[in-house]
């Protein structure tokens, strides 16, 4: 454990030059991105690790794919607009753009919880990066930080929005036209910093053969969807 509590010390200028050429933005206050890389696992203080930072960077992220949204498409009704959004920033699609980004590499985990690596902490880390970005540059900065680094480069809005969002009921659609039993059945639900969230399991013929994470179970319900259809190669 003392390596975790060490590692940002011993090498801090390769640290900041690492996390410059991964974030493509230069940081100012270092201590406030080693927090928002600090996961729980290894950090337990509300003021060591990145789950308060993660809760702010939620609604800053959340705030600017609005904005960005409502001016792209001027003609589009509110519904639209959520769903584009919840595309945009679910679970797995965060946790996604941070391996791509190489976030990784820099966040600070116990590597040896087995539970850990099936989970989606960098979609997290993310967040609580945005969150650092915030404090750290203002809104502004941030704002155009995450247009330039997340939304244009990883986020295809093209792509996106031919996609069904209710890949539920296509998947409900499938089971029942060929004959299969499938139930959507809530297999965790818990407190995360200060949020209910809720694990979904996608349970074809008795077996659960996908399962989403979600802050509400119809989020949840739509990621083990998608994970069950990427599966199942419908």
């Amino acid at each position: 454990m003392q390596f975790f509590r060490n590692i940002f010390k011993k090498g801090q200028p390769t640290f900041e030059r690492q996390l410059t050429n991964v974030l493509g933005i230069k940081p100012g206050n270092i201590s406030l991105y080693q927090t928002a890389l600090s996961h729980r696992s290894v950090k337990e203080g509300p003021e060591e690790n990145n789950e308060r930072l993660e809760y702010l960077g939620d609604a800053v992220l959340s705030t600017v794919i609005a904005d960005y949204l409502f001016k792209r498409y001027p003609y589009r009704g509110e519904g639209f607009l959520t769903e584009m959004r919840s595309k945009m920033v679910n679970r797995q699609q965060l946790n996604d753009i941070a391996l791509k980004m190489g976030l990784k590499k820099l966040t600070i985990y116990n590597k040896f919880d087995g539970s850990l690596k099936a989970s989606q902490i960098f979609g997290n880390t993310l967040e609580a990066v945005v969150g650092a970005v915030y404090i750290d540059k203002g809104y502004k900065r941030t704002q155009t930080w995450v247009l330039r680094h997340i939304v244009l480069p990883h986020l295809f809005v093209d792509d996106l929005e031919q996609i069904d969002i209710n890949l539920k009921n296509k998947l409900i659609g499938w089971a029942s036209k060929n004959g299969k039993i499938l139930e959507f059945e809530t297999l965790e639900e818990k407190m995360e910093n200060g949020r209910r969230v809720f694990t979904i399991g996608a349970v074809l013929d008795g077996e659960t053969i996908a399962q989403g994470k979600g802050f509400n179970k119809k989020d949840a319900s739509q990621i083990a969807a998608q994970q069950a259809i990427e599966r199942l190669k419908l």
